[in-house]
């Protein structure tokens, strides 16, 4: 995936929220004990291991705080 848009899906238990994309590529693979917290299109654009979260959108571009909030419960 690469190019800048916006849209909404869901992620992991937190329902649907906004996401936006810039220039983003997507997650190629997860391993382990890695989760896959949200897909777009079929391809996986946020994952979280233990502590660790990663994504390929900018949650600090939109309104909703609910993914901050999310890393900052993660144990």
């Amino acid at each position: 995936m690469v190019g800048s848009f916006r849209t909404t899906h869901t992620f992991g238990k937190l329902g649907t929220l906004p996401m936006t994309f810039i220039r983003a590529p997507y997650i190629a693979a997860v391993h382990g004990d890695a989760q896959i917290l949200a897909s777009v299109d079929g391809n996986i654009v946020a994952a979280q291991q233990n502590k660790q979260l990663v994504t390929a959108f900018h949650p600090e571009l939109d309104e909703s705080t609910a993914i901050h909030e999310y890393f900052l419960q993660m144990q």
